[in-house]
């Protein structure tokens, strides 16, 4: 008997939709896990970022703004080099406050008796002496014994890094002598001798600056004597490092 000839099954030019199917099947997946990479859950980072400052003993990162992605590269970067900025000054300013504290805590005794004074400004730590502790009236050398106090504060100072100013001031009153044609002189040789019993102390001369201001920076009317003692005045200020633009007072 003769076998019978089964018949040839025509061919499915349609077998390509399956390929096709899997293909965009795939293509979504990829699309949706881009998607879900993209959009960061802000309460979820921040659980991260703790967890992981927590395990590596290190502060929390800190959390990005909702529109840190809608940023583009340039202002990423910006608002990156801001945040460094403000941490930056963070830990200046913390630097300065302990610069701060032990100037305060060494000179108790003359800010006790209102002659020296310690302020934290934008520019650093200011030490302010009433000039009449250091110097006669129209002198620029120490009276005597009046210079422990700046041994003092150079002892303090010498293994910091930050630049020194020293500024010369006096009061309103007029003055010409032999030594002095004019307040501008007085106040400058009065910087400079601080700044010269500085070196003597171990201080390098390349992080110091004297500057003589006269009687154009007064802190108090000179319409008194009181007024004027007040302005006669020695300041020493630890500069800053990092200036903060945003206390610094404009110039008049």
């Amino acid at each position: 008997m003769a076998r019978r000839k089964y018949e040839e099954e025509p061919e499915n030019h349609e077998r390509w939709l399956i390929s096709y199917a899997d293909f965009i099947t795939l293509l979504f997946a990829f699309f949706v896990v881009m998607y879900a990479i993209s959009s960061v859950n802000e309460s979820k980072y921040q659980v991260l970022s703790t967890s992981l400052g927590s395990a590596f003993g290190a502060k929390p990162i800190a959390p990005l703004q909702s529109n840190d992605a809608m940023l583009n590269p340039a202002q990423l970067s910006a608002q990156i080099a801001q945040r460094k900025r403000e941490q930056a000054l963070k830990r200046e300013r913390a630097r300065l406050a302990i610069i701060a504290r032990d100037l305060s805590n060494t000179l108790t005794p003359m800010l006790g008796e209102g002659k020296l004074r310690v302020t934290q400004n934008a520019r650093g730590v200011s030490v302010e002496i009433n000039a009449t502790e250091l110097f006669a009236p129209g002198e620029a050398t120490f009276n005597q014994n009046a210079d422990q106090a700046l041994k003092l504060v150079a002892s303090l100072l010498k293994d910091d890094t930050h630049l020194i100013q020293v500024e010369g001031h006096t009061d309103n009153v007029p003055i010409n002598t032999s030594l002095f044609a004019s307040n501008w002189e007085l106040s400058s040789a009065r910087a400079s001798s601080v700044v010269r019993l500085f070196v003597e102390n171990g201080l390098p001369e390349t992080r110091l600056t004297a500057v003589g201001h006269a009687a154009n920076k007064p802190v108090a009317k000179n319409d008194d004597a009181e007024g004027r003692a007040r302005n006669r005045r020695v300041e020493i200020t630890i500069l800053t490092g990092i200036v903060d633009t945003a206390l610094m007072k404009p110039s008049l």
